[in-house]
């Protein structure tokens, strides 16, 4: 049968089954039967909300007849927008992307309505509809002749933050996919959209470029500073600005500068950077939102100037740390994480720390934390907590729970295609396979033969 004629079909054989003529369904249903009287003839046109009546009536869940009305209504002329956006939005509810998909591909036969398409899936990206806005969004880009306008910059912004996620595979190829359109955006997004690239190459631990963007967010942010507070002792009209501080981005690019410099071992680097960031006595701004993110700052230095004590093994620092965060609870994994690195690399003992924060490592295991960091540094810190609570343990013969950790941390490394980490505990285990038992041995090769079989690696 035709999808064309499903919808009648099904209409005719229920009111013949129920005994129900025109204009008892209409009553039924809701519907003016004069409208079922053109349905069943095929001489009316049928609106969202009406087919959703007849649907319900018909006693089928909504959508169910959504992909018949497509082919029949649709189809064989270019729609009308203001007919398809109910359907848009009852089919982004009702997760119906293929549906989406057939109706934008006939829209954009019509590159008048590439407005209202980027109206409705910025709709779609506040309300969480991410899957649904891309298509809108990729769409509407394709069909942007001024392939530098600002319109198909701000797409591709919202495709970039559409697809974060904890796939580190699919965030790498969203912001290589963003790079060249973000400093086409206006300058209030721009400093936004540099501060979560940077924060996709913080998790990816892609420090150079980490450190490129994080120069390019300083340098376009120093300049708005200047000219934001310039027009104000002017008295000048403030200009819009992005929803954090400005001085904010200042700061946090230093604060990136200083990750870099850490991870590649120049500590004095790093230090400077932490004294700089930690400085906010020249900035200016009043609001509570910038107290706010003064205070941080300045705690963010002071805990970075203990780890950057501790990765240079000073052991001595560790019980004032722990001091400090135990009040901290935004920074007690992160806190956690560097006490482990540093007692590995230089054998500290610390198992004292472990019984004193066993309550905590075994919630964030179980699952994240809320905290103001991004969700993606979050995800990175969970795997990094357990490989370092996997080698912490392994180096000192508590086999079990070593292991324990290093299967949990390899798992989380596969799911999220952390390469960094799987490779890491791949080389962990060998290290130690010679304490594991057959239990674990199994464990573990069923674990590497299945992410064998799933994916392969690559960045």
């Amino acid at each position: 049968m035709e999808p064309t004629t499903t919808i009648r079909a099904e209409l005719e054989n229920f009111m013949k089954q129920n005994e129900l003529n025109i204009t008892q369904f209409g009553l039924v249903a809701g519907i003016n039967p004069g409208t079922v009287s053109g349905i069943v003839t095929g001489n009316r046109t049928l609106s969202v909300q009406q087919l959703d009546r007849i649907t319900a009536t018909l006693g089928h869940p909504k959508g169910h007849f959504y992909k018949n009305y497509i082919e029949e209504f649709l189809n064989a002329a270019v729609p009308n927008i203001r007919r398809v956006r109910p359907l848009l939005y009852n089919c982004a509810e009702l997760d119906m992307l293929d549906c989406i998909e057939h109706v934008v591909s006939l829209l954009m036969e019509k590159l008048a309505y590439g407005d209202a398409l980027f109206t409705i899936a910025e709709d779609f990206f506040q309300q969480g509809k991410f899957a649904a806005s891309i298509i809108l969004y990729e769409s509407v880009a394709v069909g942007e002749k001024k392939q530098h306008s600002e319109r198909l910059a701000l797409c591709q912004y919202r495709i970039f933050m559409a697809k974060q996620g904890d796939d580190h595979v699919r965030n790498l190829e969203a912001a290589n996919q963003f790079e060249p359109y973000v400093e086409r955006l206006n300058e209030v997004d721009q400093l936004e959209a540099l501060r979560n690239l940077a924060n996709i190459y913080l998790s990816l631990r892609q420090w150079d470029k980490l450190d490129k963007w994080a120069s390019v967010m300083d340098y376009k942010a120093q300049i708005q500073y200047r000219l934001a507070y310039h027009q104000e002792r002017k008295k000048k009209r403030t200009p819009k600005r992005p929803s954090r501080p400005l001085f904010y981005y200042i700061a946090y690019s230093n604060l990136l500068h200083a990750c870099v410099c850490e991870a590649k071992g120049d500590y004095e680097r790093t230090l400077q950077y932490i004294r700089t960031y930690g400085d906010v006595s020249w900035v200016v701004e009043t609001s509570e939102d910038a107290q706010h993110w003064k205070q941080l700052f300045q705690e963010w230095a002071e805990a970075n100037f203990y780890v950057i004590k501790l990765l240079s093994g000073d052991g001595s620092v560790i019980s004032d740390y722990v001091t400090y965060i135990e009040s901290k609870k935004d920074e007690t994994l992160i806190a956690l994480c560097n006490i482990f690195e540093a007692a590995n690399r230089y054998h500290i003992n610390v198992d004292n720390v472990i019984q004193r924060f066993k309550l905590e490592i075994t919630e964030y295991i179980k699952q994240h934390p809320e905290s103001v960091y991004d969700p993606q540094n979050i995800s990175d810190q969970l795997i990094r907590l357990l490989y370092e609570l996997a080698h912490y343990c392994l180096n000192r013969a508590m086999y079990s729970h070593g292991f324990k950790y290093l299967i949990d941390c390899l798992r989380k490394s596969a799911s999220l295609n952390n390469e960094v980490f799987y490779i890491k505990c791949t080389g962990l285990f060998e290290q130690f396979k010679v304490y594991s038992t057959k239990q674990i041995c199994l464990e573990y090769h069923n674990l590497i033969t299945e992410v064998r079989k799933e994916r392969l690696f690559y960045f």
